[in-house]
């Protein structure tokens, strides 16, 4: 018999469904992603991070879930809202259900409600509080969602970043006159650091490395990554930040999404939390010079504000909402894209940032 759970709203909205996963009750910060596909990789991308992840698209786990497709070691979403999670997946490499997965993970999802409403209330009132509870708990539940700060007020970053350092050797030709580049991990996407080893040595190095630890590494290009929660936390500025202000000029530098707010803070620049956040695969951006639109792949809650200080000019925009989606210096091998350009597993539009780094990162090993 299918056990009775209720997602409940900071604005007193109760949405009943059904269980599913593992049974535990959870609270954070309700978000949806609008990828028809893509389901494990949200799961396991550290980005969500303190967040309650809810998909658009009505018919969810209906490929199971592959050895393959997650970004991570783990899931790192805090609970899973759908419309139908399939019980009977159908691919060649799926493994294991959808709701195995939860429950193999301890976490928590809830299915039967209706996404189509949820997505619009957000969109009206902007990301709220949420927790997913046994129905029963629903009343009691409501008072804590009205109650407790949003996650951003945590140190998100610090949770998913890796402890030590971790070398992946290059194995490409030419192995030993391979660069290196140091990727900074705030979050870091796995598919993120397969497009880097594609053509470099990649170290991968907690977000509170300070520059003397990178430059100690000899890097040939430095990569600030993806993540979740606030870039403008007191405790990423006073890591993170003052980091990448410590290696501008010394060393190209690239950032993704978090690592793009980063870079732009770290220069003076300033951010704010968006009223719903982009998170799918079908984002337009508008490269300023030329004018072609790709489409992308984003999952962030904050942005950029446009109002950039002078050393930085803005290269790319939002076609949507008209947000900064790129950022150049006007001297410095330096750049950023709010979007991520690995996209796995949605539009390949914007894969060709990883041979733009590249060539920076070979200019800056020929003295270039």
């Amino acid at each position: 018999m299918d056990r009775e759970r209720a997602l409940v709203l900071d604005d007193g909205t109760v949405a009943r469904g059904r269980a599913f996963g593992a049974e535990r009750s959870v609270f954070g910060e309700l978000v949806f992603n609008t990828g028809m596909t893509g389901y494990q990789e949200a799961l396991t991308d550290p980005s969500y991070n303190g967040q309650l992840l809810m998909m658009t698209y009505p018919l969810i786990g209906n490929y199971g879930v592959s050895e393959a497709a997650s970004e991570s070691s783990g899931i790192k979403a805090e609970a899973f809202v759908v419309r139908e999670h399939c019980e009977r997946p159908s691919h060649r490499e799926s493994r294991m259900t959808l709701d195995a997965f939860l429950r193999d993970a301890g976490i928590a999802g809830i299915s039967g409600v209706d996404t189509r409403w949820l997505t619009l209330k957000t969109r009206e009132r902007g990301t709220m509080r949420a927790g997913i509870v046994e129905a029963d708990a629903a009343e009691e539940a409501l008072g804590k969602v009205r109650t407790m700060p949003y996650p951003d007020a945590q140190n998100l970053v610090g949770e998913v970043s890796t402890a030590r350092a971790v070398t992946l050797p290059f194995r490409g030709p030419g192995t030993g006159d391979a660069p290196r580049v140091v990727a900074v991990d705030c979050g870091i996407k796995r598919s993120i650091l397969q497009n880097l080893n594609s053509f470099a040595e990649v170290v991968q190095v907690p977000y509170s490395a300070t520059a003397e630890d990178i430059m100690a590494l000899r890097p040939d290009g430095v990569l600030v990554s993806n993540g979740p929660g606030d870039p403008a936390h007191p405790a990423v500025m006073s890591t993170t930040v003052r980091t990448v202000r410590g290696l501008a000029g010394k060393v190209p530098l690239m950032g993704i999404c978090l690592g793009h707010q980063m870079i732009a803070l770290a220069f003076g620049g300033r951010t704010f939390k968006l009223k719903f956040g982009h998170r799918g695969a079908n984002q337009p951006v508008r490269e300023e010079r030329t004018r072609k639109v790709v489409i992308t792949s984003q999952n962030h809650g904050f942005a950029v504000h446009p109002d950039l200080p002078s050393e930085l000019e803005l290269s790319e925009l939002n076609v949507n909402d008209g947000t900064v989606e790129a950022l150049r210096h006007r001297e410095l091998p330096v750049f950023s894209v709010q979007y991520h350009p690995e996209a796995s597993p949605g539009p390949r539009d914007a894969r060709f940032i990883f041979g733009q780094f590249q060539r920076l990162v070979s200019a800056h090993r020929g003295g270039g």
